[in-house]
């Protein structure tokens, strides 16, 4: 079976729980924010916290070099042991990836960065304003109630480009980029989106366990239906199946979004055929196996997509209940979405629903 990066994993292909954490191409997922129910109990479930250490530093670095004053050493030993800079170092020495104090000083002291000084504090003053804790507990609302929430989120100023989860089932840090296009919204929607994963992973323990009496290509099938998780992740974040997931993004993203879901019937059979050729072992490599369901992901492709649309169909006909307890069986999901969209499209006038095949639902032990 595939087994990613084991420390982190970029934003945009994370899957539910900690049994396959998925490394590939970066998205920024715009989600919309809404009021989360008020449960006193839920703030017992979580630890947020909130570090620009690191961006504050690098801001009062170039801010003295603005205003032609000397940088003194303290002012990098501030950045260089900022908890955010100590972490995002071990991260790309995790990656195999050149990272070194000396570079760092290179790119803090370039024209390009100065120029950008004041863009960047006004972009960190709105994300530090952001309500953290309203995001978890919107997001708690769909998941098992012994899940908890505990992270550090880390907006960073660097060289890349890129945010991502670091150590999510350990000590989980989310890095975002702090990037003046983001806006504050935006950034608040992007933690709820990764903060469902946090919670979920929580439950790495009961997962492994679930999985261990599986044959081992039921298992791989398994861990690779874990992806849909971006489309769980998708529906806790904009906070229920009456919100669209892209309310408060650009109108090319919602746009992009209405279109690919318009290919759902036809994604759906895509993924499943991925299934079946992991089940009969037409693909038997890891290197196979991952370079298909990597092919899933895209900007936001069908684990987002197909992944939702099950989550939406589920949650309206079974409630929010049995989806919950769908995220911890995935063939439970595939079986309930059939039961409801079979519904659906015996309705007068029901869209049609491609279900999954009885197949598959056979080979994975669907029901047992």
């Amino acid at each position: 079976m595939p087994h990613p990066p084991p420390l982190s994993c970029p934003l945009s292909l994370r899957r539910l729980g900690a049994t396959l954490l998925a490394a590939g191409i970066l998205l920024l997922c715009t989600l919309p924010l809404s009021a989360a129910p008020e449960d006193p109990g839920s703030l017992d479930r979580i630890r947020l916290r909130l570090d620009g250490g690191e961006a504050e530093a690098v801001l009062a670095i170039l801010e003295k070099v603005g205003a032609g004053e000397q940088v003194r050493e303290e002012d990098w030993r501030r950045l260089f042991e900022s908890e955010p800079y100590v972490r995002l170092k071990k991260r790309e020495a995790a990656m195999n990836r050149p990272f070194s104090d000396a570079d760092f000083r290179k790119f803090v002291l370039g024209k390009e960065l100065a120029s950008r000084a004041s863009e960047l504090r006004r972009t960190l003053e709105a994300w530090k304003r952001s309500d953290l804790t309203a995001s978890a507990k919107r997001v708690l609302a769909y998941l098992p109630q012994e899940a908890v929430i505990r992270a550090g989120v880390f907006p960073v100023i660097k060289p890349q480009t890129n945010s991502f989860v670091f150590e999510p089932s350990t000590d989980a840090a989310i890095f975002l980029y702090l990037d003046p296009a983001e806006s504050a919204v935006k950034f608040g929607n992007t933690v709820a989106h990764e903060l469902h994963h946090i919670g979920f992973a929580s439950l790495s323990g009961m997962q492994e366990e679930r999985l261990k009496r599986l044959a081992p290509e039921v298992k791989t099938a398994l861990d690779w239906m874990g992806a849909f998780g971006e489309g769980f992740a998708m529906l806790a974040a904009a906070g229920g199946p009456d919100v669209h997931p892209h309310t408060s993004s650009p109108p090319e993203d919602r746009a992009r979004w209405d279109r690919d879901m318009g290919r759902f019937n036809r994604d759906l059979r895509q993924v499943e055929k991925f299934f079946m050729d992991i089940l009969s072992g037409r693909l038997k490599t890891e290197e196979e196996i991952s370079k298909a369901g990597f092919s899933f992901f895209g900007v936001q492709g069908p684990w987002y997509t197909v992944g939702y649309r099950m989550a939406v169909v589920v949650e309206r006909r079974h409630g929010r209940a049995i989806l919950i307890e769908c995220m911890r069986e995935p063939r439970e999901l595939l079986s309930r979405y059939n039961t409801a969209a079979a519904e659906l499209n015996r309705a007068d006038g029901g869209e049609r629903l491609v279900l999954w095949s009885p197949e598959l639902l056979a080979k994975l032990g669907a029901g047992k």
